[in-house]
Protein backbone atom coordinates (compact mmCIF):
# COMPACT_ATOMS: atom_id res chain seq x y z
CA UNK A 1 0.00 0.00 0.00
CA UNK A 2 1.49 2.98 -1.21
CA UNK A 3 2.46 6.09 1.54
CA UNK A 4 0.90 9.89 1.70
CA UNK A 5 2.39 12.55 4.20
CA UNK A 6 0.14 15.15 4.25
CA UNK A 7 1.25 18.56 6.24
CA UNK A 8 -0.59 21.57 4.91
CA UNK A 9 -0.70 24.77 6.62
CA UNK A 10 -3.48 26.07 4.34
CA UNK A 11 -6.60 23.00 4.34
CA UNK A 12 -7.95 24.06 0.99
CA UNK A 13 -9.42 21.29 -1.06
CA UNK A 14 -7.47 18.97 1.36
CA UNK A 15 -10.48 16.93 2.33
CA UNK A 16 -12.02 15.94 -1.28
CA UNK A 17 -7.91 15.16 -1.89
CA UNK A 18 -7.65 12.95 0.98
CA UNK A 19 -10.70 11.22 0.35
CA UNK A 20 -9.48 10.26 -3.15
CA UNK A 21 -6.29 9.05 -2.23
CA UNK A 22 -8.22 6.43 0.51
CA UNK A 23 -10.45 5.09 -2.61
CA UNK A 24 -7.45 4.60 -4.42
CA UNK A 25 -6.05 2.18 -1.34
CA UNK A 26 -3.29 4.89 -0.36
CA UNK A 27 -2.27 5.27 3.64
CA UNK A 28 -2.23 8.49 4.58
CA UNK A 29 0.56 9.88 7.78
CA UNK A 30 -0.11 13.38 8.99
CA UNK A 31 1.26 15.85 11.69
CA UNK A 32 -0.66 18.35 14.24
CA UNK A 33 -3.55 20.21 12.55
CA UNK A 34 -4.01 18.61 9.60
CA UNK A 35 -4.32 14.84 11.31
CA UNK A 36 -6.82 16.35 13.13
CA UNK A 37 -8.70 18.24 10.26
CA UNK A 38 -8.60 14.45 8.59
CA UNK A 39 -9.94 12.92 10.97
CA UNK A 40 -12.58 15.23 12.32
CA UNK A 41 -14.13 14.20 8.77
CA UNK A 42 -13.92 10.60 8.74
CA UNK A 43 -10.47 9.87 7.41
CA UNK A 44 -8.33 7.87 8.61
CA UNK A 45 -4.57 8.61 9.17
CA UNK A 46 -1.56 7.88 11.25
CA UNK A 47 0.07 10.53 13.43
CA UNK A 48 3.43 11.12 12.13
CA UNK A 49 4.69 11.04 16.12
CA UNK A 50 3.59 7.30 15.69
CA UNK A 51 5.84 6.37 13.02
CA UNK A 52 8.56 8.34 14.70
CA UNK A 53 7.88 7.32 17.83
CA UNK A 54 9.27 10.57 18.98
CA UNK A 55 6.44 13.62 19.90
CA UNK A 56 6.07 16.88 18.32
CA UNK A 57 8.11 19.08 19.98
CA UNK A 58 8.99 22.77 21.30
CA UNK A 59 5.49 23.73 20.39
CA UNK A 60 5.33 21.88 17.18
CA UNK A 61 8.55 23.23 15.66
CA UNK A 62 10.19 19.88 15.37
CA UNK A 63 7.72 17.29 14.13
CA UNK A 64 8.91 16.13 11.06
CA UNK A 65 12.94 16.23 11.33
CA UNK A 66 12.96 13.15 11.78
CA UNK A 67 15.28 10.16 10.26
CA UNK A 68 12.47 7.54 9.96
CA UNK A 69 10.94 10.24 8.00
CA UNK A 70 13.45 11.86 5.93
CA UNK A 71 14.49 8.06 5.13
CA UNK A 72 11.48 7.19 3.57
CA UNK A 73 11.61 10.35 1.56
CA UNK A 74 14.56 9.73 0.48
CA UNK A 75 15.58 6.55 -0.21
CA UNK A 76 15.98 5.24 -3.74
CA UNK A 77 13.92 2.34 -4.90
CA UNK A 78 15.91 0.71 -7.07
CA UNK A 79 19.27 0.98 -4.70
CA UNK A 80 19.81 -2.08 -2.40
CA UNK A 81 21.80 -0.66 -0.27
CA UNK A 82 19.38 1.66 0.19
CA UNK A 83 15.94 -0.63 1.01
CA UNK A 84 18.10 -2.84 2.95
CA UNK A 85 19.10 0.44 5.50
CA UNK A 86 15.65 1.03 5.20
CA UNK A 87 14.67 -2.27 6.75
CA UNK A 88 17.51 -2.43 9.19
CA UNK A 89 15.74 0.70 10.99
CA UNK A 90 12.22 -0.52 10.67
CA UNK A 91 11.50 2.73 7.67
CA UNK A 92 8.64 2.42 6.07
CA UNK A 93 9.06 4.44 2.12
CA UNK A 94 7.17 7.55 1.59
CA UNK A 95 5.71 7.57 -1.86
CA UNK A 96 4.25 10.98 -1.63
CA UNK A 97 4.84 14.43 0.01
CA UNK A 98 1.67 17.20 0.40
CA UNK A 99 2.97 19.94 1.83
CA UNK A 100 2.28 24.07 1.91
CA UNK A 101 4.36 26.02 4.15
CA UNK A 102 3.40 28.78 6.85
CA UNK A 103 1.59 31.40 5.70
CA UNK A 104 4.89 33.60 5.92
CA UNK A 105 3.70 36.28 2.96
CA UNK A 106 0.41 37.02 4.26
CA UNK A 107 2.50 37.72 7.72
CA UNK A 108 4.54 40.44 6.38
CA UNK A 109 1.71 42.16 3.96
CA UNK A 110 -0.03 42.29 7.53
CA UNK A 111 3.11 43.49 9.24
CA UNK A 112 4.79 46.81 8.65
CA UNK A 113 8.76 46.11 7.86
CA UNK A 114 10.52 47.05 11.00
CA UNK A 115 13.23 49.97 10.87
CA UNK A 116 14.73 49.05 14.11
CA UNK A 117 15.43 45.41 13.69
CA UNK A 118 12.90 44.25 16.08
CA UNK A 119 10.94 41.25 14.32
CA UNK A 120 7.21 40.47 15.46
CA UNK A 121 7.47 37.22 17.04
CA UNK A 122 4.38 36.62 15.01
CA UNK A 123 6.69 36.78 11.63
CA UNK A 124 9.48 34.32 13.12
CA UNK A 125 6.69 32.03 14.29
CA UNK A 126 5.44 31.65 10.45
CA UNK A 127 9.04 31.07 8.80
CA UNK A 128 8.52 27.04 7.93
CA UNK A 129 11.50 24.92 8.80
CA UNK A 130 9.73 21.04 8.77
CA UNK A 131 7.91 21.67 5.60
CA UNK A 132 10.68 23.63 3.39
CA UNK A 133 12.75 20.49 4.10
CA UNK A 134 9.90 18.10 3.29
CA UNK A 135 9.04 19.47 0.10
CA UNK A 136 13.44 19.72 -0.91
CA UNK A 137 13.16 15.79 0.01
CA UNK A 138 10.82 14.66 -2.45
CA UNK A 139 12.01 16.87 -4.90
CA UNK A 140 15.35 15.90 -4.63
CA UNK A 141 13.78 11.84 -5.05
CA UNK A 142 11.31 12.60 -7.66
CA UNK A 143 11.78 9.72 -9.18
CA UNK A 144 10.33 7.72 -6.67
CA UNK A 145 8.43 10.44 -4.83
CA UNK A 146 5.55 12.61 -6.04
CA UNK A 147 5.86 15.69 -4.44
CA UNK A 148 2.47 18.46 -4.01
CA UNK A 149 3.11 22.07 -3.23
CA UNK A 150 0.11 23.44 -5.07
CA UNK A 151 -3.72 22.60 -4.17
CA UNK A 152 -4.69 23.63 -7.54
CA UNK A 153 -2.67 19.94 -8.73
CA UNK A 154 -4.80 18.00 -6.07
CA UNK A 155 -7.56 16.99 -9.20
CA UNK A 156 -5.00 16.20 -11.48
CA UNK A 157 -2.94 13.97 -9.51
CA UNK A 158 -5.87 12.25 -8.22
CA UNK A 159 -6.82 11.63 -12.01
CA UNK A 160 -3.16 10.69 -13.33
CA UNK A 161 -3.19 7.98 -10.45
CA UNK A 162 -6.97 6.89 -11.31
CA UNK A 163 -5.52 6.63 -14.85
CA UNK A 164 -2.18 5.33 -14.11
CA UNK A 165 -0.26 7.61 -16.06
CA UNK A 166 2.05 8.85 -13.53
CA UNK A 167 5.18 9.15 -15.89
CA UNK A 168 8.58 11.01 -14.96
CA UNK A 169 8.31 14.10 -17.14
CA UNK A 170 5.06 14.77 -14.96
CA UNK A 171 6.88 13.75 -11.62
CA UNK A 172 10.21 16.16 -12.99
CA UNK A 173 7.40 19.02 -13.29
CA UNK A 174 6.18 18.89 -9.89
CA UNK A 175 9.63 18.35 -8.53
CA UNK A 176 10.02 21.96 -10.45
CA UNK A 177 7.83 23.43 -9.03
CA UNK A 178 8.27 22.26 -5.40
CA UNK A 179 11.72 24.05 -5.73
CA UNK A 180 10.53 27.01 -7.80
CA UNK A 181 7.82 27.13 -4.70
CA UNK A 182 10.64 27.12 -1.87
CA UNK A 183 13.30 29.25 -3.49
CA UNK A 184 10.51 32.06 -3.48
CA UNK A 185 9.63 31.35 -0.08
CA UNK A 186 13.51 31.64 1.13
CA UNK A 187 13.57 34.88 -0.85
CA UNK A 188 10.56 36.65 1.21
CA UNK A 189 12.61 35.62 4.37
CA UNK A 190 15.91 36.60 3.35
CA UNK A 191 14.36 39.91 1.78
CA UNK A 192 12.48 40.69 4.68
CA UNK A 193 15.00 40.26 6.95
CA UNK A 194 17.74 42.43 5.21
CA UNK A 195 17.44 46.01 7.02
CA UNK A 196 20.08 47.70 5.21
CA UNK A 197 18.38 50.89 3.62
CA UNK A 198 20.15 49.73 -0.03
CA UNK A 199 19.73 45.44 0.21
CA UNK A 200 22.69 44.67 -1.36
CA UNK A 201 22.58 41.62 -0.19
CA UNK A 202 18.85 40.77 -0.81
CA UNK A 203 16.93 38.34 -2.91
CA UNK A 204 14.19 38.85 -5.37
CA UNK A 205 10.87 37.30 -4.40
CA UNK A 206 9.36 36.48 -7.29
CA UNK A 207 5.75 35.19 -8.10
CA UNK A 208 3.80 34.20 -11.23
CA UNK A 209 1.30 36.01 -11.44
CA UNK A 210 0.15 34.85 -15.16
CA UNK A 211 1.44 33.71 -18.61
CA UNK A 212 0.81 36.94 -21.11
CA UNK A 213 0.21 36.72 -25.07
CA UNK A 214 3.29 37.81 -25.94
CA UNK A 215 6.02 40.58 -24.82
CA UNK A 216 7.28 43.78 -26.45
CA UNK A 217 6.93 41.60 -30.02
CA UNK A 218 4.17 38.83 -31.28
CA UNK A 219 7.56 36.28 -31.56
CA UNK A 220 8.73 36.70 -27.81
CA UNK A 221 7.21 35.15 -24.53
CA UNK A 222 5.78 36.73 -21.75
CA UNK A 223 5.06 36.08 -17.89
CA UNK A 224 3.80 38.34 -15.26
CA UNK A 225 5.42 38.40 -11.74
CA UNK A 226 4.72 40.11 -8.42
CA UNK A 227 6.84 40.66 -5.56
CA UNK A 228 5.30 39.25 -2.88
CA UNK A 229 6.68 41.56 0.04
CA UNK A 230 4.44 44.26 -2.27
CA UNK A 231 1.05 42.16 -3.02
CA UNK A 232 -0.76 44.86 -1.15
CA UNK A 233 0.82 47.85 -2.49
CA UNK A 234 -0.96 50.69 -4.95
CA UNK A 235 1.10 49.47 -8.00
CA UNK A 236 -0.24 48.81 -11.43
CA UNK A 237 0.64 45.08 -11.12
CA UNK A 238 -1.82 44.65 -8.45
CA UNK A 239 -4.48 46.81 -10.25
CA UNK A 240 -8.19 44.59 -10.66
CA UNK A 241 -8.81 44.81 -13.91
CA UNK A 242 -13.26 45.30 -14.07
CA UNK A 243 -13.54 44.70 -18.21
CA UNK A 244 -11.70 43.82 -21.62
CA UNK A 245 -9.68 42.00 -22.91
CA UNK A 246 -6.52 40.07 -21.66
CA UNK A 247 -3.47 42.90 -20.82
CA UNK A 248 -0.23 42.68 -22.59
CA UNK A 249 3.26 43.08 -21.30
CA UNK A 250 3.64 46.63 -22.88
CA UNK A 251 -0.17 47.36 -21.58
CA UNK A 252 1.32 47.10 -18.23
CA UNK A 253 4.56 48.71 -18.77
CA UNK A 254 2.42 51.78 -19.74
CA UNK A 255 -0.16 51.66 -16.70
CA UNK A 256 2.64 51.50 -14.64
CA UNK A 257 4.27 54.88 -16.20
CA UNK A 258 0.42 56.73 -16.16
CA UNK A 259 -0.45 55.47 -12.88
CA UNK A 260 2.88 56.98 -10.84
CA UNK A 261 2.85 60.30 -12.99
CA UNK A 262 -0.76 60.93 -12.31
CA UNK A 263 -0.75 60.33 -8.98
CA UNK A 264 2.20 63.27 -8.55
CA UNK A 265 -0.22 65.34 -8.24
CA UNK A 266 -3.33 66.40 -5.48
CA UNK A 267 -5.72 67.84 -7.68
CA UNK A 268 -7.47 66.08 -10.25
CA UNK A 269 -4.98 64.83 -13.33
CA UNK A 270 -5.27 63.06 -16.33
CA UNK A 271 -1.95 61.44 -18.04
CA UNK A 272 -2.30 59.74 -21.30
CA UNK A 273 0.50 57.70 -22.22
CA UNK A 274 1.66 56.48 -25.42
CA UNK A 275 5.02 54.10 -25.42
CA UNK A 276 6.06 54.85 -21.75
CA UNK A 277 5.96 58.50 -22.47
CA UNK A 278 3.25 60.94 -21.57
CA UNK A 279 1.70 62.33 -24.80
CA UNK A 280 -0.86 64.61 -22.28
CA UNK A 281 -0.86 65.66 -19.08
CA UNK A 282 -2.93 68.06 -17.38
CA UNK A 283 -4.82 68.87 -14.48
CA UNK A 284 -8.21 70.28 -14.24
CA UNK A 285 -11.50 71.40 -12.02
CA UNK A 286 -12.91 67.82 -12.62
CA UNK A 287 -11.69 64.62 -14.14
CA UNK A 288 -13.53 65.59 -17.64
CA UNK A 289 -11.88 69.06 -17.65
CA UNK A 290 -7.96 67.43 -17.34
CA UNK A 291 -8.30 64.87 -19.69
CA UNK A 292 -9.95 67.26 -22.64
CA UNK A 293 -6.58 68.87 -21.42
CA UNK A 294 -4.11 66.31 -21.75
CA UNK A 295 -6.03 65.18 -24.76
CA UNK A 296 -5.68 68.55 -26.56
CA UNK A 297 -1.67 68.11 -26.20
CA UNK A 298 -1.26 65.40 -28.86
CA UNK A 299 -4.74 63.74 -29.76
CA UNK A 300 -3.07 61.97 -32.63
CA UNK A 301 -0.56 60.27 -30.40
CA UNK A 302 -3.52 60.11 -27.83
CA UNK A 303 -5.18 57.22 -30.02
CA UNK A 304 -4.46 54.06 -29.22
CA UNK A 305 -3.34 55.19 -25.64
CA UNK A 306 -3.07 54.36 -21.66
CA UNK A 307 -5.62 56.79 -19.74
CA UNK A 308 -4.82 57.73 -16.22
CA UNK A 309 -7.06 59.35 -13.54
CA UNK A 310 -6.22 60.11 -9.63
CA UNK A 311 -9.74 61.07 -9.02
CA UNK A 312 -12.85 58.56 -9.47
CA UNK A 313 -14.08 58.39 -13.44
CA UNK A 314 -17.95 59.91 -13.45
CA UNK A 315 -20.07 60.02 -16.38
CA UNK A 316 -19.00 63.36 -18.29
CA UNK A 317 -15.43 62.13 -19.01
CA UNK A 318 -16.53 58.43 -20.03
CA UNK A 319 -18.53 59.86 -22.49
CA UNK A 320 -15.41 61.77 -23.42
CA UNK A 321 -13.53 58.48 -23.73
CA UNK A 322 -15.79 56.69 -25.45
CA UNK A 323 -15.24 58.66 -28.59
CA UNK A 324 -11.18 57.63 -28.62
CA UNK A 325 -10.51 54.21 -29.24
CA UNK A 326 -7.78 53.44 -25.85
CA UNK A 327 -6.03 50.80 -24.95
CA UNK A 328 -6.57 51.06 -21.14
CA UNK A 329 -8.03 53.26 -18.34
CA UNK A 330 -7.16 53.11 -15.14
CA UNK A 331 -8.52 54.61 -12.05
CA UNK A 332 -9.47 54.59 -8.06
CA UNK A 333 -13.26 54.47 -8.49
CA UNK A 334 -15.62 54.05 -11.33
CA UNK A 335 -19.18 55.59 -11.66
CA UNK A 336 -22.25 53.15 -12.32
CA UNK A 337 -22.82 55.53 -14.77
CA UNK A 338 -18.96 55.24 -16.18
CA UNK A 339 -18.79 51.55 -16.40
CA UNK A 340 -22.48 51.36 -18.43
CA UNK A 341 -20.89 53.85 -21.06
CA UNK A 342 -17.30 52.18 -20.73
CA UNK A 343 -17.94 48.58 -21.33
CA UNK A 344 -20.45 49.14 -24.03
CA UNK A 345 -16.87 49.38 -25.59
CA UNK A 346 -15.83 45.82 -25.81
CA UNK A 347 -11.83 45.71 -26.12
CA UNK A 348 -10.81 48.51 -23.66
CA UNK A 349 -9.27 47.16 -20.40
CA UNK A 350 -10.55 49.30 -17.48
CA UNK A 351 -8.59 48.88 -13.73
CA UNK A 352 -9.41 50.23 -10.79
CA UNK A 353 -6.59 50.42 -8.26
CA UNK A 354 -8.18 52.10 -5.13
CA UNK A 355 -5.10 53.23 -3.45
CA UNK A 356 -2.92 56.60 -4.42
CA UNK A 357 0.89 55.23 -4.91
CA UNK A 358 3.10 56.04 -2.48
CA UNK A 359 6.31 57.03 -3.06
CA UNK A 360 8.57 54.86 -1.18
CA UNK A 361 11.79 56.55 -0.09
CA UNK A 362 12.93 52.26 0.60
CA UNK A 363 11.20 51.25 -2.95
CA UNK A 364 13.72 48.96 -5.05
CA UNK A 365 14.22 49.09 -8.98
CA UNK A 366 15.60 45.98 -11.01
CA UNK A 367 17.19 46.76 -14.82
CA UNK A 368 17.71 43.43 -16.42
CA UNK A 369 20.83 43.17 -18.42
CA UNK A 370 22.18 40.18 -20.51
CA UNK A 371 23.47 38.22 -18.06
CA UNK A 372 22.98 40.56 -14.95
CA UNK A 373 21.07 42.91 -12.95
CA UNK A 374 20.93 46.51 -12.23
CA UNK A 375 19.58 47.29 -8.75
CA UNK A 376 18.95 51.15 -7.54
CA UNK A 377 16.84 52.88 -5.12
CA UNK A 378 13.56 54.15 -7.30
CA UNK A 379 13.49 57.71 -8.65
CA UNK A 380 10.71 59.10 -5.68
CA UNK A 381 12.15 62.30 -5.01
CA UNK A 382 11.47 65.86 -6.72
CA UNK A 383 13.88 68.21 -6.27
CA UNK A 384 16.50 69.03 -3.70
CA UNK A 385 16.50 72.94 -3.15
CA UNK A 386 14.54 75.56 -5.05
CA UNK A 387 17.08 78.42 -6.72
CA UNK A 388 16.28 80.97 -8.72
CA UNK A 389 19.51 81.32 -11.59
CA UNK A 390 18.74 84.87 -12.90
CA UNK A 391 17.87 88.54 -12.68
CA UNK A 392 13.69 88.36 -12.90
CA UNK A 393 12.35 86.01 -10.03
CA UNK A 394 9.24 84.04 -11.54
CA UNK A 395 5.47 85.35 -11.45
CA UNK A 396 3.45 83.36 -8.99
CA UNK A 397 1.62 81.93 -12.35
CA UNK A 398 5.31 80.92 -13.97
CA UNK A 399 5.97 79.11 -10.42
CA UNK A 400 2.88 76.95 -10.37
CA UNK A 401 2.85 76.14 -14.23
CA UNK A 402 7.28 75.16 -13.23
CA UNK A 403 5.56 72.64 -10.43
CA UNK A 404 3.62 71.16 -12.78
CA UNK A 405 6.04 70.66 -15.54
CA UNK A 406 8.97 69.27 -13.53
CA UNK A 407 6.42 66.53 -12.16
CA UNK A 408 5.54 65.53 -15.80
CA UNK A 409 9.37 66.05 -16.71
CA UNK A 410 10.32 63.71 -14.42
CA UNK A 411 8.59 60.68 -15.61
CA UNK A 412 9.52 61.33 -18.88
CA UNK A 413 12.01 59.62 -21.17
CA UNK A 414 15.88 61.49 -21.44
CA UNK A 415 16.62 63.77 -23.14
CA UNK A 416 13.23 65.41 -21.81
CA UNK A 417 12.03 68.72 -22.63
CA UNK A 418 8.09 69.54 -21.35
CA UNK A 419 6.52 72.98 -22.38
CA UNK A 420 3.33 73.96 -20.24
CA UNK A 421 0.84 76.45 -20.41
CA UNK A 422 -0.95 76.75 -16.80
CA UNK A 423 -1.19 73.16 -15.72
CA UNK A 424 -1.59 71.24 -18.93
CA UNK A 425 1.50 69.83 -21.19
CA UNK A 426 1.06 71.61 -24.58
CA UNK A 427 4.31 69.71 -26.05
CA UNK A 428 6.79 66.91 -24.66
CA UNK A 429 9.90 65.97 -26.37
CA UNK A 430 11.33 62.94 -24.85
CA UNK A 431 13.59 59.96 -25.56
CA UNK A 432 15.95 62.17 -28.05
CA UNK A 433 19.92 62.22 -27.84
CA UNK A 434 20.40 66.30 -27.40
CA UNK A 435 18.28 68.26 -25.52
CA UNK A 436 17.85 70.89 -28.76
CA UNK A 437 16.47 68.10 -30.49
CA UNK A 438 13.62 67.20 -27.71
CA UNK A 439 12.94 70.90 -27.69
CA UNK A 440 12.37 71.41 -31.57
CA UNK A 441 9.93 67.80 -31.00
CA UNK A 442 7.85 69.82 -28.03
CA UNK A 443 7.48 72.89 -30.40
CA UNK A 444 6.66 71.33 -33.22
CA UNK A 445 3.95 69.32 -31.31
CA UNK A 446 2.64 72.73 -29.70
CA UNK A 447 2.44 73.96 -33.33
CA UNK A 448 0.22 71.07 -34.11
CA UNK A 449 -2.30 72.14 -31.45
CA UNK A 450 -4.90 74.42 -33.45
CA UNK A 451 -7.32 75.55 -31.33
CA UNK A 452 -4.27 77.04 -28.59
CA UNK A 453 -4.50 80.80 -30.12
CA UNK A 454 -8.56 80.19 -28.74
CA UNK A 455 -8.38 78.85 -25.53
CA UNK A 456 -8.05 80.52 -22.27
CA UNK A 457 -4.67 79.38 -21.43
CA UNK A 458 -3.37 81.05 -24.60
CA UNK A 459 -2.72 84.26 -22.25
CA UNK A 460 -0.69 82.18 -19.92
CA UNK A 461 3.05 81.91 -19.58
CA UNK A 462 4.68 79.58 -21.75
CA UNK A 463 7.47 77.30 -19.40
CA UNK A 464 9.85 74.79 -19.61
CA UNK A 465 11.58 72.00 -18.10
CA UNK A 466 14.29 70.03 -18.85
CA UNK A 467 15.38 66.97 -16.85
CA UNK A 468 18.90 68.16 -17.48
CA UNK A 469 21.24 70.32 -17.05
CA UNK A 470 21.99 73.12 -20.13
CA UNK A 471 25.97 72.38 -20.65
CA UNK A 472 25.49 75.35 -23.68
CA UNK A 473 23.14 78.04 -23.90
CA UNK A 474 21.27 77.02 -27.08
CA UNK A 475 17.85 75.70 -25.67
CA UNK A 476 17.71 78.82 -24.00
CA UNK A 477 18.29 80.84 -26.95
CA UNK A 478 16.01 78.46 -28.69
CA UNK A 479 13.57 79.34 -26.04
CA UNK A 480 13.61 82.53 -25.96
CA UNK A 481 13.05 82.84 -29.78
CA UNK A 482 9.83 81.04 -29.39
CA UNK A 483 8.30 83.16 -26.40
CA UNK A 484 9.19 80.74 -23.18
CA UNK A 485 9.48 82.85 -20.31
CA UNK A 486 10.36 80.33 -17.64
CA UNK A 487 12.74 77.47 -17.12
CA UNK A 488 13.04 74.85 -14.83
CA UNK A 489 16.31 72.70 -14.45
CA UNK A 490 18.79 70.99 -12.01
CA UNK A 491 21.47 73.20 -12.80
CA UNK A 492 25.26 72.29 -11.86
CA UNK A 493 26.86 72.29 -15.15
CA UNK A 494 29.77 74.19 -15.24
CA UNK A 495 28.75 76.45 -17.76
CA UNK A 496 25.86 77.57 -16.41
CA UNK A 497 26.89 81.51 -16.34
CA UNK A 498 26.48 80.70 -20.12
CA UNK A 499 22.67 79.50 -19.73
CA UNK A 500 22.38 82.17 -17.05
CA UNK A 501 23.11 85.02 -19.68
CA UNK A 502 21.25 84.22 -21.98
CA UNK A 503 18.57 84.47 -19.98
CA UNK A 504 18.62 87.55 -18.57
CA UNK A 505 19.32 89.09 -21.88
CA UNK A 506 15.91 87.40 -23.49
CA UNK A 507 14.17 88.29 -19.61
CA UNK A 508 13.73 84.97 -18.82
CA UNK A 509 13.64 83.36 -14.94
CA UNK A 510 15.09 80.28 -14.74
CA UNK A 511 14.79 78.01 -11.44
CA UNK A 512 17.47 75.32 -10.63
CA UNK A 513 16.57 71.72 -8.63
CA UNK A 514 19.74 70.21 -7.88
CA UNK A 515 18.21 67.67 -8.82
CA UNK A 516 18.19 65.59 -12.38
CA UNK A 517 15.81 62.83 -13.26
CA UNK A 518 17.39 60.85 -16.13
CA UNK A 519 15.21 58.44 -17.05
CA UNK A 520 16.40 55.56 -19.59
Amino acid sequence: MPTALISVSDKSGIIDFAKGLKKLGWNIISSGGTSKTLKDNGIDCSEISTITDFPEILDGRVKTLNPKIHGGILAIRKNSAHIEELKKHNISPIDMVVVNLYPFEDTINKIPKPQDKKIEQTVIENIDIGGVALLRAAAKNFKDVLVICDSGDYQTILEKLSANAINDNFKLDLAAKAFRHTAYYDSLISNYLTYEKFPTQGSIPLKKLSSLRYGENPHQQAALYSNGMHGNKPAAVNAKQLHGKELSYNNYLDLEAAWRLVNEFSNPACAIIKHNNPCGCAQGESVKDAYLKAYLCDSVSAFGGIVAFNRPVDEAVSTEIAKLFVECVIAPAYSKEALDILTKKKNIRLLIQEIPFKFDENEIEYRMMSDGMLVQDRDNSLLSEIKCMTKRQPTTQEKESLDFAWKVCKNVKSNAIILVKGKQTVGVGAGQMSRIDSLQIALKKMSEIQELAALPISKQPLVLASDAFFPFPDVVEAAAKAGITAIIQPGGSIKDEESIKAADSSNITMLSTSMRHFKH
